[in-house]
């Protein structure tokens, strides 16, 4: 897994963000690499540069080994995304890429998954129920 922020910001400047302000809420900085898109191609390529802004909305894209976009979420500035949310998904994929099993709504590492089949169309009320609480 490789982990990667993108923004139109200079590498200056994510520099300078992360010794600054990045490094007071993570213990070193970020432990990934920040890219600069300063043409904003990267972010036309995924849908989130905002031409009359000149910036790269915020937004997610969680990429399998072979290159296909297995999740996006775009979010508008007011509202922060969840870091757990996305270790979560991530550990769901690969999961799902080791052993053909789907994870049901709720899933969460170690909980129960499901084997898809014919016989489960249909059936899936009969094996999982949603999590209440």
């Amino acid at each position: 897994m490789e982990v990667m922020s993108v923004s139109v910001d200079s590498v200056h400047s994510h520099k300078v963000w992360n010794e600054t302000e990045l490094s007071n809420m993570v213990e070193g900085g970020v432990a990934f690499p920040m890219l600069s898109d300063q043409t904003g191609a990267i972010g036309r390529m995924y849908g989130v540069y905002d031409e009359d802004a000149g910036v790269n909305i915020r937004g997610r894209f969680l990429i399998d080994p072979d290159g296909v976009v297995q999740a996006a979420e775009v979010l508008s500035p007011p509202v922060g995304r969840n870091p757990e949310e996305l270790i979560r998904q991530i550990k769901a994929y690969q999961h799902n890429r080791n052993t053909g099993e789907v994870m049901p709504s709720g899933w969460v590492e170690g909980g129960q998954t499901l084997k898809p089949s014919t016989a489960l169309a249909g059936n899936v009320w009969k094996v999982w129920q949603p999590p209440r609480d």
